[in-house]
């Protein structure tokens, strides 16, 4: 079975892009491109270029599947990269993707690699045929863990064993964190492992060496156990949020409704285009630029089962950006009911809106940190969220008494909420509202 390749350029010619303002020659000619590529072994390549200011490169050469574009701006997300512009074509067979990324100092770029070879489809041949293997059945539920440990609290505590679990791959699906009277902290994790190994010796002690490593004298205790299927259920498992927390989030959901427009993107420009295309419906979006930006929008051409054929997406200035989709159904037609395409642009404009709810509420004399976190159909929510929190609440010097992350249903859809108890000490801290544009800041790429 074929493996995709990952590999790397430091030139790429910009007329052998997509035009996306001539999409029946660009048809033609793509068409006949893919049909000749799909002789070749599916690639995925990547290059890396450490001088500042040049963007590394990744393009994908694959066969193309519904929410592969998601699967892989999730991917890159996860590594903390930023996308600065996107080259997508497709017949609908096999794809070619072209990322701009810019990485951050320490990008384990053989890892990313790694990932985003997993996510694209494997490819097999009969007959001189080339053909994918659709995804028919979901794949398992992975094994949950109970990371528990015991150590004395310090500022930036919770944020230091979030970069240990994310640089190790270990996934929080759920956090009950508690702080004692004489100082100690209890957490406790629930978490899955990407690399699946989590179940051995050997991947136990190295998560125990690297939160010792970082934690030093101040671990008391750590254990690691694989928790039963009637307590993953409860962990996982979403319920319904209590009312009040669910007025404080979700009061404001209408867009002209915002409290703060600090914790908002200005709206986007959208414009649909069906006379364009024989055969597609035209997407055009001027927005804010925000982080996880094609995230978002990946995410809900995903839950609305639509396909992306051509697409580009170019960051025009530090915060503003341009996206071009020629999109089509599932059935392979483009989207003529006005009540889908008012839907979908209703969708996308909350989401680039607004991709995260953030509130900071009152709790008698303490304050609480609510972030909601939508989940897409599939059952994956967005990735770093509680690296982000914990990130700015360091770096603003404010403590956690406890935190708590948990899916719940609200109204149709399945959200994960993070429930943050501040240790605002003395009350010498910043204000809060100065608090809360910190962390919303931060969850956009702001800072």
């Amino acid at each position: 079975m074929a493996r995709p390749l990952i590999q790397s350029s430091s030139i790429y010619n910009s007329s052998s892009s997509v035009d996306l303002h001539k999409s029946s020659a660009t048809t033609k000619i793509l068409r006949t491109q893919l049909r000749f590529l799909e002789v070749e072994q599916p690639h995925l390549r990547l290059l890396n270029f450490p001088r500042k200011g040049h963007p590394s490169v990744i393009t994908v050469n694959c066969p193309d599947k519904t929410g592969l574009g998601f699967d892989l701006c999730r991917i890159i997300l996860f590594f903390r990269l930023t996308i600065v512009r996107v080259d997508v074509s497709t017949d609908g067979i096999w794809c070619y993707i072209v990322f701009w990324v810019v990485g951050i100092p320490n990008t384990r770029w053989n890892l990313l690699k790694k990932r985003l070879m997993g996510a694209c489809p494997s490819c097999s041949s009969a007959s001189g045929i080339s053909y994918y293997r659709a995804e028919l059945q979901s794949p398992s539920a992975p094994d949950v863990f109970l990371l528990t440990f015991c150590c004395y609290d310090r500022r930036g505590l919770l944020h230091d064993v979030t970069v240990v679990l994310s640089e190790l791959e270990l996934t929080i699906k759920k956090v009950k964190v508690s702080t004692t009277p004489d100082g100690k902290v209890m957490d406790l994790f629930f978490i899955t492992d990407t690399r699946e190994l989590l179940h051995t010796k050997k991947r136990q002690e190295d998560t125990h060496y690297q939160l010792k490593s970082v934690l030093g004298d101040a671990m008391i205790s750590c254990d690691i156990e694989m928790v039963g299927s009637e307590i993953t259920g409860c962990s996982q498992g979403p319920s319904f949020l209590p009312q009040e927390i669910a007025e404080d989030v979700f009061s404001f959901e209408i867009l002209h409704e915002h409290q703060s427009r600090s914790l908002a993107c200005n709206k986007a420009s959208i414009t649909v285009d069906n006379l364009l295309s024989p055969s597609h419906t035209l997407i055009q979006i001027v927005c804010q630029d925000h982080k996880g930006l094609l995230y978002d929008i990946m995410r809900t051409l995903k839950d609305y089962n639509i396909q992306i054929s051509y697409g580009r997406f170019t960051s025009k200035t530090e915060t503003e950006c341009e996206l071009d989709l020629f999109i089509m159904q599932a059935d392979g037609k483009k989207i003529v009911d006005p009540s889908k395409l008012n839907a979908l642009c209703s969708r996308l404009q909350i989401e680039l809106c607004r991709p995260l709810r953030v509130a900071l509420m009152n709790r008698g004399p303490d304050a609480e940190l609510l972030v909601a976190n939508p989940v897409e159909l599939s059952g994956k929510g967005r990735p770093i969220v509680f690296y982000d929190i914990t990130l700015a609440l360091k770096m603003l010097n404010i403590g956690v008494f406890s935190a708590e992350i948990g899916r719940y249903l609200i109204g149709d859809r399945e959200w994960e909420i993070y429930r943050v108890l501040l240790d605002e000490g003395n009350g010498s801290g910043p204000p809060r509202n100065k608090i809360e544009e910190a962390v919303w800041k931060m969850l956009m790429g702001w800072e």
